[in-house]
């Protein structure tokens, strides 16, 4: 092969001194960021909730729009109508009153009175064991699709720290125990209906289980079950039950009233609502609390009553 002509061959430029310099400085430079970690800033860890293993613990569910989209009472007469257990009549009235709940969002005291006095002037006569054991037809027809994902999710994390789960709800401690079980909760908190014999009387016992009565039986049970209330947490979706939310530890506006909601924010409480897609406003809930997708409970009730016109 012929040599490269004269004018093609390149030239080596001799180093100079600088240019040594800067060479064994890039080359030392080289050798410490390969063997350098870089430093990451790392968040702050969020504390673990529910706490495993934390025996002083439980959760407390409140019912009506907060695991269920609804009022448990409404579903339940839904059923009772599809049993012959009243008219078409009293179908309108249990319609107009959800769609009553659905749209003012909260508990209004004489409205529920009106609820509760229907489901009582139905139920009288019957047997507890038959209203106990048609319950879980109700659930499985009406109930089961309108529980909200993200709040059992957030009953199962407590679940599976090893705590117990309990609904407190107005509604009667039978259709309540009857979604627990369901749902795989512990227990139930509700209005106890008076029986005599096994038939139902058409009177209560007490009160309905609303408002500051909730707060009482949370307490009269923590103190039974040897539980530390600041270990606690509880969900609800109504300012009525701000007193039920005062007494634990770790409280949750899931699903707020419009007052609710301002108090939460206030008090610095956590928030999530399945009904929007709205964030949680505190960090801390767990990730598998997903939205829920909203029913129209009122409007499948209306429709059925057109339908049997």
């Amino acid at each position: 092969m012929a040599p490269a002509p004269q004018w093609f061959t390149r030239r080596r430029r001799p180093a100079t001194a600088r240019s040594v310099l800067a060479g064994e400085a890039a080359a030392e430079a080289a050798r410490k960021t390969s063997q350098e970690v870089p430093e990451v800033e790392e968040a702050p860890e969020e504390p673990e909730f529910p706490v495993v293993g934390d025996e002083a613990a439980a959760a407390f569910f409140d019912l009506d729009n907060t695991v269920m989209q609804g009022a448990a009472l409404f579903h339940f007469g839904r059923g009772l109508y599809k049993r012959h257990f009243f008219h078409k009549r009293d179908l309108a009235r249990f319609a107009w009153q959800q769609v009553y709940f659905r749209l003012a969002g909260s508990e209004n005291p004489e409205h529920m009175a009106d609820v509760r006095n229907s489901a009582l002037s139905i139920v009288q006569g019957h047997r507890v064991a038959e209203l106990m054991s048609i319950g879980e037809e109700i659930y499985d027809e009406y109930m089961a699709e309108r529980v909200w994902p993200g709040t059992r999710a957030l009953a199962q994390a407590h679940l599976d720290a090893g705590q117990k789960v309990w609904l407190v709800t107005a509604a009667p401690v039978e259709t309540a125990t009857i979604i627990a079980r369901r749902l795989g909760l512990t227990g139930a908190l509700g209005t106890v209906a008076e029986s005599v014999g096994g038939v139902y009387t058409g009177k209560l016992v007490g009160e309905p289980l609303h408002g500051p009565a909730k707060a009482e039986a949370v307490r009269a049970l923590a103190a039974a079950e040897g539980l530390d209330l600041s270990h606690c947490a509880a969900y609800s979706d109504s300012s009525n039950d701000i007193p039920m939310l005062s007494l634990v530890g770790h409280p949750y506006a899931i699903n707020p009233d419009s007052r609710l909601r301002k108090h939460a924010h206030e008090n610095g409480w956590r928030l999530r609502d399945y009904r929007t897609g709205r964030k949680a406003v505190k960090i801390g809930i767990p990730a598998a609390a997903g939205v829920g997708a909203l029913a129209g409970g009122a409007a499948a009730a209306v429709a059925l009553q057109r339908r049997r016109r």
